[in-house]
């Protein structure tokens, strides 16, 4: 334990500190007393009972969007869960007639700002539309891009330009919108480029 403790704060605590660490988890751990002992079973009893019914949740879901037969599950990185969202949020893909309108439902399309023959090069997303999407869509696009090569290529090639990461992870995630857009339209698996 002390050289745990030596290394893990770089050489500023030694023994002594062991030996009193040591001497107050004896002191701290394990409790008669019958009635905190029956508050943490009841509080145990509690979290399983909620992670069963998170469990039973998950495979309904995971059964709806079977039943769809999406394509949005071909995508690597992509869940039942964030495709359930995906689909739930955009609703039938004939109600957008471009993968821009698709965007700006999301509230991920691009602000404008101008005055007279000023026009702004640095403005934030519009932020309109659904905040389950857009919230959806950044949370795959980040998956994605660890798991696809294009896309793992496009954050890179984003970051290398000077952009934030999450700068970045949005512009990932309005190229996933468009793929999201083509997969959807036209009823296509997900494949992988070289």
């Amino acid at each position: 334990m002390t050289n745990l403790i030596r290394t893990a704060s770089k050489g500023k605590y030694s023994k002594e500190k062991a030996i009193a660490l040591k001497e107050l988890a004896i002191k701290s751990i394990g409790s008669s007393n019958r009635s905190t002992a029956f508050e943490l079973q009841q509080t145990i009893r509690l979290i399983q009972s909620v992670q069963t019914e998170i469990d039973a949740l998950d495979n309904q879901i995971k059964l709806v969007v079977q039943e769809l037969n999406t394509p949005l599950i071909t995508i690597p990185g992509i869940g039942y869960t964030l495709a359930a969202i995906i689909l739930a949020e955009i609703g039938h893909i004939d109600r957008f007639s471009n993968p821009a309108k698709l965007l700006a439902f999301a509230g991920m399309d691009p602000s404008t700002y101008q005055s007279g023959t000023y026009n702004a090069s640095k403005t934030p997303m519009v932020k309109r539309g659904s905040t389950y999407l857009r919230w959806a869509i950044m949370q795959a696009s980040r998956l994605v891009a660890m798991r696809d090569k294009v896309f793992s290529d496009y954050m890179v090639k984003k970051r290398s330009e000077g952009k934030h990461f999450n700068v970045a992870r949005c512009h990932v995630g309005k190229k996933l919108i468009r793929v999201i857009y083509y997969l959807l339209k036209n009823n296509t698996a997900f494949v992988p480029q070289v």
